[in-house]
């Protein structure tokens, strides 16, 4: 509920992107494109996981869970802006905005931990190849898809809550695509001491450190295939590692940015681009960058399509 000067109001307005109106329609094509990727390489991930049984290891646990991820946190914002384009009306509810709040720090904070479960895979993969059956028992990898679930739930649950005490009495526009949370707390007129104490303890724990393991286990695995050098093997490595970092650092890039360290000098339309990077472009290059561009994928679509043609004929 937020309240203007002892008006009630149940709902905000979005102001959206910051685009004129000519190039409106170009934006919305180029946007929609982009989710529809996002959908279709998440979906094609995880059915191929489902399907095919060489696929089930513990790597491919941690991707499947990952691309679900990756599909519910695009969709948290893509819907909901895709249609404020088309529409005369871009408000939102005021429980809608708590509940957008909420699923986007859940499935964000989810693929951050997959993410941490993924670069330890890898690690204990190329380090320990001997040991990797036995440190990569179902178990651990089940406990740590079950714990990156719990942490997220908590996590979320606690800034949702703190959002809801809230009071704004300024005005109900805000000046972004969907309810982020940071704007929220600059438009607040009640006192946002608790929930900028909550981000700042938290926001260890939740992004940094798990940023701080990731770049740790690639640099352990690169450290460790110069110990036995091989053209192939130093060459397979920055491929894969480089990619998967580029990646990785323009999630946790924006979001330290915005979150941890904001400064006074970001325009709200810089904010809004920075928000489009981990939003939109992150979710939509884990497909191609983490699993379609690997044989392991390539072999298990094939084995799928040649398995339906079969079944066609009988």
């Amino acid at each position: 509920m937020i309240r203007r000067n002892q008006t009630v109001f149940y709902q905000f307005i979005l102001l959206g992107l910051p685009i004129s109106p000519e190039h409106q329609h170009l934006f919305y094509v180029l946007f929609l494109a982009m989710y529809l990727t996002t959908i279709l390489g998440n979906l094609i991930i995880i059915i191929l996981i489902l399907l095919d049984s060489h696929l089930h290891t513990p790597m491919y646990l941690f991707l499947s869970n990952l691309s679900f991820a990756d599909f519910c946190f695009s969709s948290v914002t893509m819907p909901k802006l895709l249609q404020n384009m088309q529409s005369q009306d871009p408000s939102i509810p005021y429980a809608s905005c708590l509940a957008q709040i909420y699923f986007f720090l859940f499935f964000g904070d989810l693929g951050n931990f997959l993410l941490v479960a993924m670069a330890y895979d890898r690690y204990v993969a190329i380090c320990f190849p001997l040991h990797y059956t036995s440190i990569m028992s179902p178990k651990l990898c089940v406990s740590l898809v079950v714990l990156s679930w719990v942490l997220t739930t908590f996590h979320a649950m606690l800034h949702t809550l703190l959002m809801a005490r809230l009071s704004f009495c300024e005005d109900n526009v805000i000046p972004h695509y969907f309810c982020d949370m940071s704007t929220l707390l600059k438009m607040a007129c009640s006192d946002i001491h608790d929930n900028e104490l909550a981000i700042f303890i938290l926001g260890g724990p939740i992004v940094v450190l798990p940023f701080l393991l990731i770049i740790v286990s690639y640099a352990r695995i690169i450290s460790s295939v110069f110990k036995v050098p091989s053209s192939q093997g130093i060459s397979k490595a920055f491929s894969t590692c480089g990619s998967h970092l580029s990646v990785v650092s323009l999630f946790y890039g924006t979001v330290i940015g915005l979150y941890l360290c904001p400064s006074d000098n970001n325009s709200p339309v810089k904010e809004t681009v920075m928000s489009l990077m981990y939003t939109m472009v992150t979710p939509m290059l884990n497909p191609f960058i983490y699993s379609l561009r690997n044989r392991d994928m390539k072999e298990a679509l094939e084995r799928v399509v040649f398995k339906k043609q079969i079944s066609s004929f009988l």
